[in-house]
């Protein structure tokens, strides 16, 4: 096994900025920011420094939405999420004490959810617009 590099760039350093503050985002949503400013900077390059963050522990993938585009996460604690079913809106949600036993419930048969749930729907701003 390869050992992961621990090398920080300019550019590994912006990427991990944009996502603490976007707390989810497509490397395809990173690129057109961090080209805003690196103009050289390749999606190759964006792969690779979010697949060594990934791979370090330094993201979490997030739910992909309907595109079926990797997402990451800047958000490491176990959460839920609320996905808009038109715009994609993904926002962190827990979810947790308040649906997870009644899930579990429905479920039955002693099963229990281990993981994050993701629940969509349409956002406040897509049904403003009347979508």
């Amino acid at each position: 096994m390869r050992a992961v590099q621990d090398r920080t760039t300019k550019y590994t350093s912006a990427v991990r900025e944009f996502i603490a503050v976007q707390r989810h985002a497509t490397n395809a949503e990173i690129l057109v920011h961090l080209q805003a400013v690196y103009p050289d900077i390749s999606a190759t390059t964006v792969h690779r420094i979010t697949a060594r963050l990934y791979e370090r522990g330094e993201l979490q993938l997030a739910p992909t939405g309907a595109a079926n585009v990797l997402r990451y996460d800047a958000n490491l604690t176990l959460h839920d999420h609320f996905m808009c079913e038109v715009c994609g809106l993904l926002r962190d949600a827990q979810l947790g004490d308040l649906v997870r036993p009644a899930i579990e419930q429905a479920i039955g048969a002693d099963c229990s959810i281990s993981g994050s749930l993701t629940v969509s729907g349409i956002c406040k701003q897509c049904h403003k617009e009347g979508v």
